[in-house]
C-alpha cells in the first residue's frame, strides 16, 4: 500500500498574512504539491494551459461542476475559478501533501467532498490588529475596510468547522508556517494514514 499526500486548506481573513505564510511553507517543504486551477477567463499574453491554468469555457466549467468534477470553486469578476478534482488526486496519489490557498467558502466545499482534508484558518492575534494591517497597507478606502473587517466576522464563525485555528502574530510568518508545517507531520501519522505500515506489517 502506498503513502498518499494530505490535502491541506488554508484560509483566514484578508489581512491574515496567509499568502506570505503559505510561501515559506513552500519554501520549508520543496516537493509539497502545486494543484493548477481551472478558470474560465481568458489566457493573458504568455500564459500556457495547463501551466498557468487549465482555461475552459463557461459551458465545459458549468459541465465539470455538475459532474461534481470541481472539488471548490468561487466567482471572481464574472468568472468561475475552481480546482480540479482529478488534479488534486493526481498530487495527492503521487504522495505529495496539497496546499490550498482559498477563502472559508472553498474550504468548507473541500471539506464536504474531501472529509480527510486537513483545515487551518489563520486569524491575526485579534481584532484590533487586523484592522491596522489593513489600515496599515494604504491601500484600500474606509468602505472597503470595513467591508473587510465585516466579512471576517463572519469567517471566524466557521472556524469551528475547521482543524485548527494558528494564530499569526506580527513578525511572526516563519512561526507560524512552521507550526503548520508541524501540524502536517502530526497529521501523517494518525492511524488511518498509517495503513501503508500497519496493513503490511505481517505479510
Amino acid at each position: 500500500m502506498k503513502k498518499e499526500g494530505i490535502l491541506i486548506v488554508i484560509s483566514g481573513p484578508a489581512g491574515s498574512g496567509k499568502g506570505t505564510v503559505v510561501k515559506i511553507l513552500r519554501e520549508m517543504i520543496p516537493d509539497i504539491g502545486f494543484s493548477v486551477s481551472a478558470t474560465t477567463r481568458a489566457p493573458r499574453p504568455g500564459e500556457e494551459d495547463g501551466v498557468h491554468y487549465y482555461f475552459m469555457s463557461r459551458d465545459d466549467f458549468e459541465e465539470s461542476l455538475a459532474r461534481g468534477e470541481i472539488l471548490e470553486h468561487t466567482v471572481y469578476c464574472g468568472n468561475y475559478y475552481g480546482t480540479l478534482k482529478s488534479e488534486a488526486n493526481r498530487v495527492l496519489a503521487q504522495g505529495h501533501d496539497l496546499i490550498l490557498e482559498i477563502e472559508t467558502d472553498g474550504a468548507m466545499q473541500v471539506k464536504r467532498q474531501f472529509p480527510d482534508a486537513v483545515a487551518v484558518m489563520l486569524l491575526p492575534p485579534d481584532g484590533k490588529t487586523l484592522e491596522a494591517r489593513l489600515r496599515g497597507r494604504g491601500t484600500e478606502t474606509d468602505d472597503v475596510i470595513r467591508t473587510r473587517l465585516a466579512k471576517a466576522k463572519e469567517e471566524l464563525v466557521l472556524s469551528e468547522k475547521y482543524d485548527y485555528v494558528v494564530v499569526n502574530e506580527n513578525d511572526g510568518a516563519e512561526a507560524c508556517a512552521a507550526l503548520i508545517a508541524e501540524i502536517l507531520r502530526a497529521e501523517h501519522h494518525r492511524p488511518a494514514r498509517m495503513k501503508h505500515v500497519t496493513d503490511p506489517f505481517f505479510h
